[in-house]
């Protein structure tokens, strides 16, 4: 059975904070004339999309001197960073990274990088779908909201769970 951690207040604060901060900064990025975005976005750092036995790769590019901010994951999942250096910030600090190097994503991460050098940074997602579009809509969120309520949803299915 799955146990959930409960965060404390202070745990909760702080990542209600940087989720503020985080959402705040995107937008003024957004607004910004010399931000990439869409198919821009995706010259720059282009991306590789492979399948294997129910599994999806996604591989990003990404040159050196950039700052990138994440979509919100909703489901964990392993990332490796294959080549280059970057700094990442999330509710939990800021970590320098370099190749070569694997990690976890949490749901509900959200992250700011730094690109210090050109970096080939890989995720891997467990699905039988081979539609990319539909892919990104199961493993990432709109907002943090939808993370709020399917963690809501997992404390409600343990609790129903151990009642039975």
């Amino acid at each position: 059975m799955e146990q959930l951690v409960k965060e404390s207040p202070k745990q909760l604060e702080v990542r209600d904070a940087f989720r503020e901060g985080i959402m705040s900064i995107e937008k003024k990025m957004m607004e910004a004339s010399n931000t990439y975005m869409g198919k821009e976005f995706d010259k720059v750092n282009p991306l590789t999309h492979s399948f294997g036995d129910g599994c999806y790769i996604r591989e990003i590019f990404m040159p050196k001197g950039q700052i990138l901010i994440t979509k919100i994951h909703k489901i964990k999942h392993p990332f490796f960073i294959m080549s280059g250096d970057i700094s990442i910030m999330t509710e939990h600090g800021i970590e320098r990274v370099k190749a070569p190097f694997n990690g976890i994503t949490n749901p509900g991460t959200k992250r700011i990088i730094y690109t210090h050098e050109d970096t080939i940074f890989i995720t891997v997602h467990v699905t039988t779908e081979t539609d990319v579009d539909k892919i990104v809509k199961d493993v990432t969120a709109e907002n943090f909201e939808e993370i709020d309520k399917l963690e809501s949803q997992k404390y409600i299915d343990i609790i129903t769970e151990e009642e039975l």
